[in-house]
């Protein structure tokens, strides 16, 4: 992307909280969803764009399941940094490691957020236990607690990198 703008996008679980980020962060922000027997879920992408430290970020979130490989790997080109959401509340599960792999194999920037912090079970220190050496924001996007400053500070990286 041109040099005043980053393109980031947010990756996670089924249920992590991926689209709710993006909406915390973009309350107009848009949303492509299907109602599941789990309830709504995000079948294409997420999309929000926001202002940070003198940088248009577009954020794309995308879909949780399994079946969706190819729509994260449409949505990968060309990003700046990645972010991968993980609920702290039940921790970091396989996809989690799945995406975690993905986005290393990629060599790109990423950053996590260890989202539902407000959640009576939240555990955001056994997600950082489980991740060595990343760097671990603890957020609530349902609130928007913490959504604002981790994503400032992940910018920061990716300004200075």
């Amino acid at each position: 992307m041109a040099e005043d703008r980053l393109k980031i996008v947010v990756f996670g679980s089924f249920n992590a909280g991926k689209s709710s980020f993006i909406q915390a962060l973009d309350p107009r922000s848009r949303h492509i969803e299907a109602t599941s027997n789990e309830g709504p879920t995000t079948v294409a992408f997420d999309f929000g764009r926001l202002q940070v430290r003198d940088k248009a970020v577009y954020l794309f979130g995308t879909p949780g399941q399994e079946r969706f490989e190819f729509v994260r790997q449409i949505l990968s080109r060309g990003m700046d940094g990645a972010i991968i959401v993980v609920d702290a509340t039940t921790g970091v599960d396989a996809m989690t490691q799945h995406l975690y792999s993905y986005l290393k194999a990629l060599n790109v920037p990423l950053v996590f957020m260890a989202n539902k912090c407000d959640c009576p079970g939240a555990v955001p220190e056994a997600v950082r236990r489980d991740l060595p050496g990343e760097t671990v924001h603890p957020i609530s996007a349902r609130n928007g607690e913490n959504v604002y400053a981790a994503l400032d500070a992940f910018v920061a990286t990716l300004v200075a990198g």
